[in-house]
């Protein structure tokens, strides 16, 4: 039988089948050792081959083949750099929720994001939450960032999940689509989906006041059917987001505003740091790319990830 991954606690999957039967399934011992260098090789958003196995008059299944994927959001598993964490698979865009303060989002985390999703073709959207909550100055910080990202191509939406501002804008993106919400701990995903779905009811809790950060609710990525003609992967809260695999040469080309200039560089091979000549650094210094962004890029360049607050995939915190 052919189904769809919709949850993975690790060591046992939950696969829909195109009858809308569901199974929980488990995968061969041997599988974890066929190649895959991930610390979950089964992924919320695959496709699976499973047969179904009867035992004590319980019904589950085994997986025995992964389907290529379209695509994937991964990055750097807990303490084993050379192992990734395929977050979902099979997206047809991300939703990144950011907010300004309350917890506070960096632009190195949205930018590392954003080159992961760029290097796999995955449409992103940039979701300001919680501005019902922001004075005068923070809104202008929002005004500032959603300019940056629209002048670079990035599509921009600023939303209260509690009021409902803007929400409609965003089920209208998701119609036929499947989407993904990803963000800090904290960002509201499972608020703004129970305000998109609310019959879902995921569980949320509030900030902690103290360090400005969320109480663990979400464990697992997990998707789900909405009824809107939409489906939705809701995913743990993430502190840091390693970049992995990924050339030096070939960083810049995920940088869009980067990519566009670099046929001006003097050298074909620049990487935009101490070359003679470079259009990056020239448009740097000319104000047509953020610094933010160029740091950003450095920082990619020299692995500052891995002290970046990498090592957790933190629990959803609302």
């Amino acid at each position: 039988m052919v189904g769809l991954v919709y949850k993975s606690t690790g060591s046992w999957y939950t696969v829909k089948t195109e009858t809308n039967e569901t199974f929980e399934c488990r995968i061969k011992g041997r599988f974890r050792l066929d190649g895959i260098k991930s610390t979950n090789p089964i992924a919320v958003g695959d496709y699976v081959d499973f047969e179904a196995e009867t035992k004590n008059n319980t019904v589950t299944g085994v997986i025995h083949n992964i389907h290529e994927r379209q695509n994937y959001i991964v990055r750097k598993s807990v303490n084993l750099s050379k192992q990734t964490h395929i977050i979902a698979s099979n997206i047809d865009q991300v939703f990144l929720l950011i907010t300004i303060n309350n917890p506070q989002t960096f632009t190195s985390f949205i930018d590392r994001f954003l080159v992961t999703a760029q290097a796999y073709d995955i449409k992103t959207v940039l979701v300001f939450n919680k501005i019902d909550t922001y004075d005068d100055d923070t809104l202008l910080e929002v005004k500032y960032l959603a300019h940056l990202y629209r002048k670079i191509g990035y599509e921009c939406i600023g939303i209260s999940a509690k009021t409902g501002k803007n929400i409609d804008k965003i089920k209208k993106l998701m119609l036929g689509k499947v989407s993904m919400f990803a963000g800090h701990s904290g960002v509201g995903k499972s608020t703004l989906v129970n305000t998109i779905e609310p019959n879902l009811n995921l569980k949320t809790k509030m900030i902690s006041v103290q360090h400005q950060q969320g109480q663990h609710t979400t464990t697992f990525a997990e998707m789900f059917d909405l009824t809107f003609n939409a489906k939705i992967i809701d995913t743990p809260g993430i502190k840091g987001f390693g970049i992995f695999n990924m050339e030096k040469e070939e960083v810049g080309d995920y940088f869009p505003e980067f990519f566009e200039l670099k046929h001006n560089c003097k050298f074909n091979n620049c990487l935009h740091l101490k070359e003679p000549k470079c259009a990056i650094k020239d448009a740097l210094e000319n104000d047509q790319i953020a610094f933010s962004r160029y740091k950003s890029y450095v920082q990619i360049l020299e692995g500052e990830d891995a002290h970046y607050r990498t090592d957790n995939f933190d629990n959803e915190q609302n």
